[in-house]
């Protein structure tokens, strides 16, 4: 039984071209995102706020402080990543922008 080896053609990748209008998209989304890991940092912060820890072991005391330390830090984090990804796609975009009005000629 022998195999046949089939080659496919290769293809071309198609290269998308930059616009300020994707930056801009892209930016509105990232901010969005920013804005509701926001939300939800608050909501934790504030639910771990009204529920105390109810134990008189101190290394379990210990322990679930870390655990909402770790908890509200790591949604905070998103908060930093989507906030600076969302002000440099804005950047990018207007820098696309001042570029494409300085390449097309004025007339």
């Amino acid at each position: 039984m022998s195999e046949e080896k089939i080659e496919k053609p290769a293809e071309t990748p198609v290269k998308e071209t930059l616009t300020p209008v994707k930056c801009l998209i892209g930016a509105v989304l990232a901010g969005a995102m920013a804005y509701g890991s926001y939300n939800l940092t608050s909501a934790i912060a504030t639910t771990f706020a009204n529920k105390p820890i109810h134990t008189t072991n101190q290394i379990v005391a210990n322990i679930s402080s870390v655990v909402r330390s770790l908890v509200v830090g790591v949604v905070s984090l998103g908060i930093w990543v989507f906030g600076i990804v969302a002000i440099g796609l804005l950047a990018l975009g207007i820098q696309l922008l001042i570029q494409s009005k300085k390449q097309s000629p004025e007339t």
